[in-house]
């Protein structure tokens, strides 16, 4: 189980970090990192608005990752199984919400300036 918790507390941590420069605007319209479509990618205005809405939300899933499965740890001792798949359910869970919360910031922010 320790092997998890380093594995998902480090995954993590580094989705968290990685969401930080874009949050700050740092990232430039590319093809590898980011909020990646078509219109992100077409227009650098938007590109920097939704990649900041977005890296908030992956900022908080990155965290509440490494957060969540540190209580699952101490939460859960005997079951390794019950842990592997509530560390997975928790990630999954919090990075659909960013997904999902981030698709749906793109749509409402389109809908104005259409």
């Amino acid at each position: 189980m320790v092997i998890l918790l380093a594995l998902y507390s480090f995954g993590g941590l580094v989705l968290a970090g990685l969401s930080v420069p874009l949050i700050l605007h740092k990232i430039p319209p590319n093809g590898l990192y980011g909020f990646r479509v078509r219109s992100t990618l077409e227009n650098p205005a938007l590109w920097y608005k939704i990649n900041a809405y977005a890296g908030w939300r992956f900022l908080v899933v990155g965290l509440g990752t490494a957060i969540g499965v540190i209580i699952l740890y101490f939460s859960i001792q005997s079951d390794f199984e019950f842990y592997a798949l509530s560390c997975l359910g928790l990630f999954l869970a919090l990075f659909l919400w960013g997904i999902i919360t981030s698709f749906l910031f793109l749509r409402s922010i389109q809908g104005k300036s259409a």
